[in-house]
């Protein structure tokens, strides 16, 4: 009795592993993402099933993951597997394995297709450290802040995002992270029309404007560079105690570095307070 986490192909069938294959042939209850899907797999990689499938997708993940805990509890083999890549990357899944670790049920995992990792590995961009953010948001407020949050990460960032915001995503991030910042656009990896965009975000932003861009998209971003916050944090303490030294308040002079630097106000505030502790 084991609850088994699977990876699946991103697209290309001939990506299936010979463990995934024994473990869709063995399991006795199958929580697919989508049925339909599921079923396109099975034939793709030549794969008969006799376990039972239930779909186990965001809009059921709550109710169908008690529902699984009993089939556990009960000493059935569960698999769960999603459309493509591992379950709970942003993907259903962890709240189910969390909650069976918890019971001390046993979780295995089956490796395989990651798209965030093959995207690292496709970018040209850093892979000795990186960080994966999931989906961006889909309002613009919240989307700008997730990048503000990151502005200064040294770490190389992959994202997941929608073809269709792809072009808003890209002015967001090229505003925040600047013109000349390195990323690359993977796009449909591993299937026909596979692509990989490199450049500057400036760049991509004018390859993404230029078309209409369809399929599975993976952004990868350069991280910042070594020490670009500590550097950016001792010029706007540096430009606020000159415009305080020509008379200026503090207020002022704050509000007048954030335009300056193109920053939220509170980045630069939080800057002169920093600077200002150490100095007593």
């Amino acid at each position: 009795m084991a609850l088994t986490m699977a990876a699946t192909p991103l697209g290309n069938p001939l990506d299936a592993s010979p463990r995934l294959k024994d473990a869709i042939a063995g399991a006795e209850i199958i929580a697919a993402e989508d049925s339909r899907r599921f079923h396109r797999l099975c034939a793709d990689i030549g794969v008969t099933f006799t376990g039972k499938v239930i779909s186990f997708f965001d809009g059921n993940e709550t109710e169908r993951s008690d529902e699984i805990l009993q089939y556990l509890r009960s000493g059935k083999n569960v698999l769960v597997v999603s459309d493509a890549g591992m379950p709970t990357i942003s993907d259903p899944g962890f709240r189910l394995a969390r909650d069976a670790m918890a019971e001390n049920l046993e979780v295995r995992v089956i490796p395989g297709p990651s798209a965030p990792v093959m995207a690292i590995a496709l970018s040209g961009l850093a892979t000795d450290r990186f960080t994966f953010e999931g989906f961006t948001p889909r309002a613009l407020g919240a989307r700008q802040a997730t990048y503000e949050a990151l502005r200064f990460e040294e770490r190389t960032m992959v994202f997941f995002e929608a073809p269709h915001r792809l072009v808003e995503s890209l002015q967001d991030a090229k505003t925040i992270f600047g013109d000349e910042r390195r990323g690359a656009i993977c796009r449909e990896m591993t299937k026909t029309y596979e692509e990989t965009i490199r450049g500057s975000l400036s760049e991509l932003l004018q390859w993404a404007e230029s078309k209409e861009v369809l399929g599975e998209i993976t952004l990868v971003i350069a991280g910042a560079e070594v020490g670009t916050a500590e550097k950016s944090a001792e010029d706007m303490v540096a430009r606020v105690r000159e415009f305080e030294a020509a008379g200026m308040d503090r207020k002022s002079a704050i509000s007048t570095v954030a335009d300056e630097f193109d920053l939220p106000k509170r980045i630069v505030y939080a800057a002169v307070v920093d600077a200002n502790k150490m100095r007593s």
